[in-house]
């Protein structure tokens, strides 16, 4: 059973691990995103503090940067990725983009599979990177982008780079060495609860890996839409779903099961009452971290929660949830 430590008091101002860089590469900027406390959004909850890792501020708009980068690293040091060889991967949109935007810095060509519901701002941002896009029926979800890049990449295997973002520990490897560490240092290891919805699921496997092995006592929570058919881009419902080989259902102290509606909600109260225009993703996150931040209330209890805000909401202006009332 875990415990939570007494909450100590935390300096009101969070801002980057670093100071301003020297100027440098667009890759080096990956990474470091700050951290920001949602003032507003706890006032009903007393006792518990949230707070956000923001990670549009990486130059793709996303917290996709950090494992596609790796990935990328990752094969170049294997030898498996080299100078004439095509990027190729399944995506969902975020990142595809950020495997769009490293390869073009790094000289290399990108054919991705996207779904073809995936919102045009995507597309229009995979296109502008120079990207080739495979689009696989909507209905199908990333899953049918899987099966249309294995597809693909068996009948030219010599001819593609293959990171495989879903089965890939490079990926959740980036969260560990990276995003967990970040938390911990952004938090002054207050931390008590973690909590992040499902798609590849590095982010949640990677930090709450880095947690149990340094600060075990933390709750790490994950999230899941409530069923295979949903709005949530990029999550996964892995009852439903091809499960991930880097997913380790083991890792999670606990499961939530998140409503698209309320996610929709979720990212209107973040521009509304937060000033913070996030994706969809990342109010589901957000809604998942209040839903444990009033148990805790009910229960009598303080905690310090920490969840992602994954994307920024310019790649989801164009949803009608915008302009619904009753979301």
């Amino acid at each position: 059973m875990h415990t939570i430590p007494t909450i100590k008091p935390m300096p009101p101002v969070i801002t980057k691990l670093r100071a301003t860089p020297a100027a440098g590469s667009l890759l080096a900027s990956i990474g470091n995103t700050p951290m920001l406390k949602l003032e507003r959004l706890a006032e009903d909850l007393p006792g518990i503090e949230i707070y956000a890792k923001a990670e549009y501020f990486n130059p793709g708009g996303s917290v996709k940067d950090r494992p596609a980068l790796n990935m990328i690293l990752d094969g170049e040091r294997k030898g498996l990725l080299t100078p004439g060889k095509v990027i190729i991967d399944a995506t969902s949109g975020n990142t595809g983009i950020a495997y769009a935007m490293i390869a073009a810095a790094k000289g290399y060509q990108v054919k991705l599979c996207l779904p073809e519901n995936a919102s045009p701002e995507r597309k229009q941002i995979l296109k502008a990177y120079g990207a080739e896009l495979v689009l696989t029926p909507g209905g199908e979800g990333s899953d049918g982008a899987i099966r249309a890049v294995q597809k693909i990449v068996t009948a030219d295997p010599d001819r593609y780079f293959y990171p495989d973002q879903y089965g890939n520990p490079a990926n959740w490897q980036a969260h560990y060495d990276g995003t967990g560490l970040e938390i911990m240092a952004q938090t002054e290891e207050r931390i008590t609860h973690f909590i992040a919805a499902l798609g590849t699921s590095g982010t949640f496997v990677g930090v709450t890996r880095r947690l149990n092995d340094s600060l075990p006592h933390v709750h790490c929570i994950s999230a899941q839409p409530t069923s295979g058919f949903h709005g949530l881009e990029g999550l996964k419902h892995m009852p439903t779903a091809i499960v991930p080989p880097i997913y380790d259902p083991s890792l999670a102290d606990e499961n939530l099961w998140i409503e698209t509606e309320d996610a929709y909600k979720m990212v209107k109260r973040l521009a509304r009452e937060e000033g913070i225009l996030v994706g969809i993703s990342a109010g589901a996150n957000v809604h998942a971290t209040r839903l444990i931040g009033q148990l805790l209330v009910d229960q009598g209890k303080s905690g310090v929660l920490v969840t992602i805000l994954c994307d920024g909401a310019e790649k989801y202006l164009s949803e009608h949830f915008w302009l619904d009332e009753s979301f």
